[in-house]
């Protein structure tokens, strides 16, 4: 995993620096996504490795699967990633991408992981707070977890707030061994 982060780097960066020149971050973020789901697809996964295709025929295999989802530039970006053998890394191509847009935009994609699904004070409650600690707007995305028992643990860049009952737990038990 951490390989393809590094494989995966250079071509966030450049398809980060094209999209801000054309002025089109959320066109390419919307394609890059879609991308990214097409190569993480276990059939595409089969065919862009397949050593009877060409490197060619990989491409307009991968280009033809997204057709109408990408521009001329987003089918360059394909053939490119094609000719170096980098078509697999596009998962994480798009999340670096991600969070190039989002340092360019001046926000934060949190992640909050809660034992009973959160209202909507709790989650503005939870906005405010992130948005008082990074000095940015927040955009939050809820998930729930039944296994935490209760509290929540969020996720917000390299940051990790755990407040769940099961992480007091664990830290409880370590500390009486």
């Amino acid at each position: 995993m951490s390989e393809l982060i590094t494989v995966a780097r250079p071509y966030a960066q450049a398809a980060f620096d094209l999209a801000r020149e054309a002025g089109a971050l959320q066109a390419w973020s919307d394609s890059l996504a879609f991308a990214a789901t097409v190569a993480g697809d276990e059939a595409m996964a089969e065919a862009i490795e397949n050593p009877n295709l060409t490197v060619d025929q990989r491409a307009e295999l991968f280009i033809a699967v997204c057709s109408d989802r990408l521009d001329d530039n987003g089918h360059n970006f394909i053939r490119l990633l094609a000719e170096n053998g980098r078509l697999a890394a596009l998962p994480e191509i798009a999340e670096l991408f991600e969070k190039l847009r989002a340092d360019e935009e001046g926000s934060i994609e949190a992640r909050v992981i809660s034992a009973k699904p959160l209202n909507d004070a709790q989650q503005a409650e939870i906005i405010a707070a992130l948005k008082k600690r990074f000095e940015r707007e927040v955009i939050l995305q809820c998930e729930t977890d039944e296994s935490l028992l209760g509290g929540a643990i969020i996720r917000a860049g390299d940051t990790v707030i755990d407040g769940s009952m099961r992480g007091r737990l664990e830290k409880f038990t370590t500390a009486l061994v």
